[in-house]
């Protein structure tokens, strides 16, 4: 489109991918899976038994739940739209995977957070889907049954 001088609508209301929205939000599930399920299956076995992978919206969350089976992920938590109505499940917060940009907030929130890295992503995504990171996070204060009414996002 560039090569011919031709700008197609905006769809969204901050366009800054390569891609629009609706094209862009479909490029980079697989790549981040595949890099949760790395950290995931890194973690020795007993943390893996109860290794909570919180996702900061319903489309990492539902990569997670629709591509983590065959890498033998758990279900996805999050606090994003629907996912937030579905509970911390049986998870205390104890050991935590956790997607983010920044650990500002898991740092006042864990006892102990540790940078695994960035996620793999493709360059088609949208930008803030580049930039996250999977988060260790162990020993949530306050266990994650009592924190978890503060973590609805419904934007």
């Amino acid at each position: 489109m560039k090569a011919i001088h031709f700008e197609s609508p905006r769809t969204e209301t901050s366009h800054t991918a390569a891609l629009p929205q609706h094209f862009a939000d479909q490029f980079g599930w697989k790549e981040m899976v595949r890099s949760v399920a790395r950290a995931y299956h890194n973690l020795p076995s007993d943390d893996q038994k109860r290794a909570a992978i919180f996702c900061q919206n319903y489309g990492q969350a539902g990569a997670i739940d629709f591509f983590g089976p065959k890498y033998g992920l758990p279900l996805a938590i999050s606090g994003h739209q629907n996912y937030f109505v579905w509970g911390p499940r049986d998870y205390t917060g104890d050991v935590v995977l956790v997607l983010d940009d920044r650990a500002d907030d898991e740092r006042e929130q864990f006892e102990s957070v540790e940078d695994l890295g960035l996620i793999e992503s493709s360059p088609w995504a949208m930008p803030w889907e580049q930039r996250n990171h999977i988060f260790l996070c162990r020993n949530l204060k306050g266990g994650l049954k009592k924190v978890w009414p503060s973590l609805k996002n419904w934007m």
